[in-house]
């Protein structure tokens, strides 16, 4: 069970180090679903949030809100270290970007898996430059496999993100992203659906018919197809996205995950599709 935590981080791409404001569709981060506070008092939060629902179960603390390898190597130590003190913790996941990964860092990382679990969940949501030009994300792909084989060469495990709805992206575009990193055989993936949120330039970009979200039935499909080109020893960790009910502005349908989840299911077993059978054809 993760326990999510905001370590007041930021990030390249909204400081100005790359890029200001963030990608187009950016918030808080994901900070929106955890409080502020020293790390010790969000675990604690978590633990009794976590213990009350579920008992008392090992935890994952996990790095979440905005990029968390985006800090001086000491103060990354400092914040890991306090998460992993609780006896209750049995690894760290850190959500990241691939321009916040210098060598010192990856080679702490790589002591901190020798001794506990860490995975590390890069941010690519697309393999077109063009798309991730307009996301305003500030890296091109060929960064993001730069630190992915970085990373994999130090031993440690590595989840990847990626987005379905960006701009003018079409279901082939979309399939293609997953096609291409299914080849890098990365240990885990997560599958966004595209929330267009208050407070974003993509909100503005809505209201102005620049972006379109994609529709229940397309998104089944596209999910369906891009499970099949990647590898089956791959962990799905996410086929669809939380967004706040009061923050979410489109689409709507995304809000029932039960059905979701129930038809990406179905589709699956209506076209006798599996995750894997199309990889590496």
């Amino acid at each position: 069970m993760r326990a999510s935590l905001d370590a007041g981080f930021s990030c390249p791409n909204i400081d100005g180090r790359c890029a200001i404001g963030g990608c187009t569709y950016c918030t808080s981060g994901a900070s929106e679903f955890t409080e502020k506070g020293s790390i010790t008092a969000q675990m604690k939060r978590e633990e009794e949030r976590i213990f009350k629902k579920f008992g008392e179960t090992p935890l994952i603390a996990y790095f979440q809100a905005h990029s968390n390898t985006y800090a001086p190597l000491e103060i990354l130590k400092e914040k890991y270290e306090e998460a992993l003190s609780f006896p209750s913790v049995v690894g760290i996941s850190i959500a990241t970007r691939s321009d916040c990964l210098e060598k010192e860092k990856i080679d702490y990382l790589k002591e901190l898996s020798e001794r506990t679990f860490l995975s590390v969940e890069l941010g690519l949501q697309t393999v077109s430059d063009k798309t991730a030009e307009k996301c305003n994300r500030g890296h091109n792909f060929d960064a993001f496999r730069d630190a992915f084989f970085r990373l994999k060469e130090a031993g440690i495990r590595v989840s990847v993100h990626i987005i379905n709805g960006l701009y003018d992206e079409t279901k082939e575009d979309m399939i293609n992203t997953a096609k291409v990193l299914g080849k890098l055989r990365p240990d885990g993936v997560k599958i966004h659906l595209l929330h267009i949120m208050k407070n974003t330039v993509m909100e503005k970009e809505l209201e102005k018919g620049i972006i379109t979200p994609m529709t229940y039935e397309d998104y089944i499909e596209t999910v369906c197809n891009q499970l099949r080109y990647l590898p089956k020893e791959t962990v799905i960790e996410r086929i669809t996205g939380d967004g706040s009910k009061e923050n979410l502005i489109a689409p709507r349908w995304s809000i029932d995950k039960i059905k979701v989840l129930g038809g990406i299911d179905k589709y699956m077993a209506d076209n006798d599709f599996c995750q894997g059978d199309l990889f590496n054809i």
